[in-house]
């Protein structure tokens, strides 16, 4: 659940992405992305979009968005104490 929420929060944070750029921004390797953005796009979370004719960059929808916002409330009234290293 951790990937396909920094992948939301990256692409909600930074606006619409090509896959390589959100592999950075998300920390994951290209291949465990393809196939979080392709599950993202399934549940209407993520939308493709044309860009500079031959191009796919990706975006959040609104669901997503409104997804973050009930996860990142949450977070805050229910505090995960962190494991120590």
């Amino acid at each position: 659940m951790e990937m396909y929420i920094s992948t939301l929060e990256a692409l909600a944070y930074y606006g619409p992405m090509k896959i390589t750029r959100i592999t950075y921004k998300a920390k994951m390797n290209y291949d465990q992305l393809k196939s979080i953005i392709g599950d993202l796009i399934q549940k209407k979370l993520v939308e493709r979009r044309p860009f500079k004719k031959t191009k796919t960059v990706y975006a959040v929808t609104p669901k997503a968005r409104t997804i973050l916002t009930y996860f990142n409330e949450l977070k805050e009234m229910l505090p995960v104490a962190e494991a120590d290293d």
